[in-house]
């Protein structure tokens, strides 16, 4: 069973173009491609989990080659 993202963590595997890679979707058991409502289905799952008691998910190491642009809104 694929370990189940919490939604923080979805929103954190975007690319810069805004979608979501081939490898990230299926490591969270997500079929390629994706079909409309993937995302609210993870959450619920994730939620249904966590309501049952689940420990929560590890945080994920990020890719080396992973960049992201820190935006200041201050």
């Amino acid at each position: 069973m694929p370990d189940l993202p919490s939604p923080e963590e979805i929103e954190a595997a975007r690319t810069p173009a805004g979608g979501w890679k081939r490898d990230q979707l299926a490591a969270w058991g997500v079929p390629w491609p994706p079909p409309k409502g993937w995302k609210d289905e993870l959450t619920e799952r994730w939620q249904a989990a966590r309501q049952d008691g689940a420990p929560p998910s590890p945080p994920r190491p990020v890719a080396a080659d992973f960049a992201q642009e820190a935006l200041d809104f201050g």
